[in-house]
């Protein structure tokens, strides 16, 4: 197996280094690096090329992380593909664990792994809503995102096939991309910790941003059409998307952007319409019961 690893980076060379040693430190070596510099105004050009001359370094203007990633991607020589974001770690088995998984069955496409959290340097239990799974996990996918891009081992065709990062997501966009990728794969997933995620620190996504729900929105709306869907998973992306439009309605109402909170409203209008309509189309359907 050839496997490509592709590791988006902005101002982050405080921590990039312990990224990029935990992949040159696996026991099943990655074929090639690559390291996406997303517009950085620190020491990250200086410390890759001076520390990792194996390393193959591209730069582009600051675009967001899905820009990195899918830059790194195109760039990609291999037909597998592995993520690691700048403030994870892997731990010295994760490659060769994946690489043995999916050996044993090649019929796999997309292989995650279980993971340790460390926030502000103490280490922390998920709760159990953040629960690791495999098979068909679409519908488990559609409240939060439950894949982390660092713990992904991905088969190319796969990208080919459902697309790759949305640009125009400021964050969530790994749950987008999850959630395109499970509604036609199974996921392969290794109940192991194999890698280490950082976090609590000022400069992550989720503190940029308010209402990170409105970006799942802009995700669940992609999916209510989608003809690939059972009855039942469209009532539960119709069910989801209603629960978020709420959520971010009420959010939009205390903070006084009325505008935000009728186009809530009109968008919920829609989307029960649209679940009338499924559940009464799904009753209709022979041996319903």
């Amino acid at each position: 197996m050839n496997i490509s690893v592709i590791i988006p980076a902005y101002n982050r060379a405080s921590v990039l280094g312990r990224a990029l040693d935990s992949v040159f430190a696996q026991t099943r070596q990655a074929t090639e690096v690559i390291v996406v510099d997303d517009g950085s105004v620190d020491d990250t050009t200086e410390l890759v090329r001076s520390r990792y001359p194996r390393v193959q370094y591209l730069r582009q203007d600051h675009r967001g992380v899905s820009a990195a990633r899918n830059h790194g991607m195109q760039a990609a020589r291999h037909e597998w593909l592995a993520f690691l974001d700048s403030d994870d770690e892997w731990l010295p088995g994760k490659l060769g664990r994946q690489c043995q998984v999916i050996l044993n069955k090649p019929d796999i496409r997309i292989c995650h792994t279980d993971e340790t959290w460390i926030r502000r340097g103490r280490r922390v239990n998920p709760m159990k809503k953040h629960a690791k799974q495999g098979g068909y996990i679409f519908l488990h996918c559609l409240p939060r995102c439950v894949i982390s891009p660092s713990s992904v081992l991905i088969h190319r065709t796969v990208l080919d096939r459902v697309g790759m990062f949305d640009e125009t997501l400021p964050a969530c966009e790994d749950y987008d991309l999850w959630l395109r990728i499970c509604a036609q794969y199974p996921v392969t997933y290794i109940p192991e910790p194999l890698i280490t995620k950082y976090g609590g620190h000022a400069d992550q996504l989720s503190r940029h941003f308010w209402g990170m729900d409105r970006f799942r929105i802009h995700a669940l709306e992609k999916l209510v059409n989608r003809e690939d869907l059972t009855s039942n998973e469209q009532e539960a992306v119709l069910l989801m998307l209603l629960e978020k439009i709420r959520i971010i309605q009420q959010g939009a109402r205390k903070r006084g952007n009325h505008r935000l909170a009728d186009d809530c409203e009109s968008k919920a209008v829609t989307y029960r319409e649209m679940l009338q309509c499924t559940t009464r189309d799904a009753a209709k359907r022979p041996g319903h019961d």
